[in-house]
Protein backbone atom coordinates (compact mmCIF):
# COMPACT_ATOMS: atom_id res chain seq x y z
CA UNK A 1 0.00 0.00 0.00
CA UNK A 2 1.20 3.49 -0.78
CA UNK A 3 1.74 5.98 2.04
CA UNK A 4 3.28 8.85 0.06
CA UNK A 5 3.00 9.78 -3.60
CA UNK A 6 5.18 12.40 -5.28
CA UNK A 7 3.38 14.40 -7.95
CA UNK A 8 5.74 16.73 -9.85
CA UNK A 9 3.90 19.45 -11.76
CA UNK A 10 4.84 22.11 -14.26
CA UNK A 11 1.27 23.26 -14.79
CA UNK A 12 0.88 21.37 -18.06
CA UNK A 13 -2.18 19.38 -19.11
CA UNK A 14 -0.18 16.16 -18.73
CA UNK A 15 0.65 16.99 -15.11
CA UNK A 16 -3.01 17.79 -14.43
CA UNK A 17 -4.00 14.35 -15.77
CA UNK A 18 -1.30 12.85 -13.55
CA UNK A 19 -2.82 14.74 -10.61
CA UNK A 20 -6.25 13.27 -11.26
CA UNK A 21 -4.74 9.80 -11.38
CA UNK A 22 -2.80 10.46 -8.15
CA UNK A 23 -6.03 11.44 -6.42
CA UNK A 24 -7.61 8.14 -7.52
CA UNK A 25 -4.64 6.16 -6.18
CA UNK A 26 -4.66 8.11 -2.92
CA UNK A 27 -8.40 7.54 -2.45
CA UNK A 28 -7.80 3.79 -2.63
CA UNK A 29 -4.62 3.66 -0.57
CA UNK A 30 -4.99 6.60 1.83
CA UNK A 31 -1.64 7.99 0.68
CA UNK A 32 -0.52 11.58 1.12
CA UNK A 33 0.25 13.42 -2.12
CA UNK A 34 3.25 15.73 -2.32
CA UNK A 35 2.66 18.23 -5.13
CA UNK A 36 6.10 19.45 -6.24
CA UNK A 37 6.95 22.34 -8.53
CA UNK A 38 10.60 22.66 -9.48
CA UNK A 39 11.92 26.03 -10.56
CA UNK A 40 14.56 25.27 -13.16
CA UNK A 41 17.21 27.86 -12.31
CA UNK A 42 20.16 26.32 -14.16
CA UNK A 43 19.92 28.88 -16.92
CA UNK A 44 19.76 31.76 -14.40
CA UNK A 45 23.23 30.92 -13.15
CA UNK A 46 24.59 31.75 -16.59
CA UNK A 47 23.30 35.32 -16.58
CA UNK A 48 26.02 37.94 -16.08
CA UNK A 49 24.06 40.32 -13.84
CA UNK A 50 23.47 39.15 -10.30
CA UNK A 51 20.63 41.60 -9.60
CA UNK A 52 18.78 40.41 -12.72
CA UNK A 53 19.28 36.81 -11.64
CA UNK A 54 17.86 37.55 -8.19
CA UNK A 55 14.86 39.39 -9.61
CA UNK A 56 14.07 36.58 -12.07
CA UNK A 57 14.55 33.99 -9.35
CA UNK A 58 12.08 35.81 -7.10
CA UNK A 59 9.55 36.08 -9.93
CA UNK A 60 9.88 32.39 -10.78
CA UNK A 61 9.41 31.41 -7.14
CA UNK A 62 6.19 33.45 -6.91
CA UNK A 63 5.00 31.99 -10.21
CA UNK A 64 5.78 28.48 -8.93
CA UNK A 65 3.87 29.11 -5.71
CA UNK A 66 0.83 30.35 -7.63
CA UNK A 67 1.04 27.43 -10.07
CA UNK A 68 1.14 24.83 -7.28
CA UNK A 69 -1.79 26.37 -5.43
CA UNK A 70 -3.82 26.72 -8.64
CA UNK A 71 -2.93 23.15 -9.60
CA UNK A 72 -3.91 21.87 -6.14
CA UNK A 73 -7.26 23.68 -6.28
CA UNK A 74 -7.96 22.48 -9.80
CA UNK A 75 -7.29 18.87 -8.83
CA UNK A 76 -9.53 19.17 -5.79
CA UNK A 77 -12.32 20.88 -7.73
CA UNK A 78 -12.29 18.56 -10.74
CA UNK A 79 -11.57 15.20 -9.16
CA UNK A 80 -12.90 15.63 -5.65
CA UNK A 81 -15.66 18.16 -6.20
CA UNK A 82 -13.78 20.39 -3.75
CA UNK A 83 -13.70 17.73 -1.03
CA UNK A 84 -10.85 15.20 -1.10
CA UNK A 85 -11.74 13.09 1.91
CA UNK A 86 -8.82 11.55 3.76
CA UNK A 87 -6.31 12.86 1.22
CA UNK A 88 -3.57 15.12 2.43
CA UNK A 89 -2.14 17.35 -0.33
CA UNK A 90 1.25 18.77 0.60
CA UNK A 91 2.77 21.45 -1.65
CA UNK A 92 6.48 22.05 -2.19
CA UNK A 93 8.45 24.43 -4.36
CA UNK A 94 12.13 23.75 -4.89
CA UNK A 95 14.87 25.04 -7.16
CA UNK A 96 17.35 23.17 -9.31
CA UNK A 97 17.50 20.77 -12.20
CA UNK A 98 14.00 19.25 -12.28
CA UNK A 99 14.88 15.57 -12.60
CA UNK A 100 17.53 15.81 -9.85
CA UNK A 101 15.18 17.63 -7.49
CA UNK A 102 12.36 15.15 -8.15
CA UNK A 103 14.59 12.14 -7.43
CA UNK A 104 16.13 13.76 -4.35
CA UNK A 105 12.72 14.76 -2.98
CA UNK A 106 11.41 11.23 -3.52
CA UNK A 107 14.33 9.88 -1.47
CA UNK A 108 14.14 12.54 1.26
CA UNK A 109 10.37 12.19 1.70
CA UNK A 110 10.37 8.40 1.50
CA UNK A 111 7.75 8.27 -1.23
CA UNK A 112 6.38 4.95 -2.45
CA UNK A 113 5.58 6.08 -5.99
CA UNK A 114 6.13 8.99 -8.35
CA UNK A 115 3.20 9.89 -10.60
CA UNK A 116 4.28 12.19 -13.41
CA UNK A 117 2.85 13.52 -16.65
CA UNK A 118 4.25 12.12 -19.88
CA UNK A 119 5.60 15.47 -20.96
CA UNK A 120 5.62 19.08 -19.96
CA UNK A 121 4.89 22.36 -21.64
CA UNK A 122 7.52 22.11 -24.34
CA UNK A 123 7.33 21.60 -28.11
CA UNK A 124 7.06 17.97 -29.07
CA UNK A 125 5.11 16.87 -26.01
CA UNK A 126 2.41 15.13 -28.02
CA UNK A 127 4.92 12.86 -29.73
CA UNK A 128 7.54 11.89 -27.19
CA UNK A 129 8.01 11.31 -23.49
CA UNK A 130 9.42 14.48 -21.96
CA UNK A 131 13.13 14.47 -21.23
CA UNK A 132 12.57 15.22 -17.52
CA UNK A 133 10.06 12.38 -17.29
CA UNK A 134 12.43 10.01 -19.07
CA UNK A 135 15.31 10.90 -16.73
CA UNK A 136 13.10 10.43 -13.67
CA UNK A 137 11.98 6.99 -14.90
CA UNK A 138 15.59 5.95 -15.47
CA UNK A 139 16.95 7.25 -12.14
CA UNK A 140 14.12 6.52 -9.72
CA UNK A 141 14.48 3.87 -7.06
CA UNK A 142 10.70 3.76 -6.57
CA UNK A 143 7.99 2.92 -9.10
CA UNK A 144 7.09 5.69 -11.54
CA UNK A 145 3.70 5.91 -13.20
CA UNK A 146 3.81 7.99 -16.39
CA UNK A 147 0.42 9.42 -17.31
CA UNK A 148 -0.26 10.56 -20.87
Amino acid sequence: MFKKILLPTDGSEASLRAGKYAISVAELSGADIIVLNVIDTDYLNKLPQKDLTEKLNEGLREEGKNAVEKFKKQIEDEKCDGNCKNINLITMIKKGKPEDVIIKTAEEEGVDEIIIGKSGKHGLEKFIVGSTTERVVRASKVPVSVIS
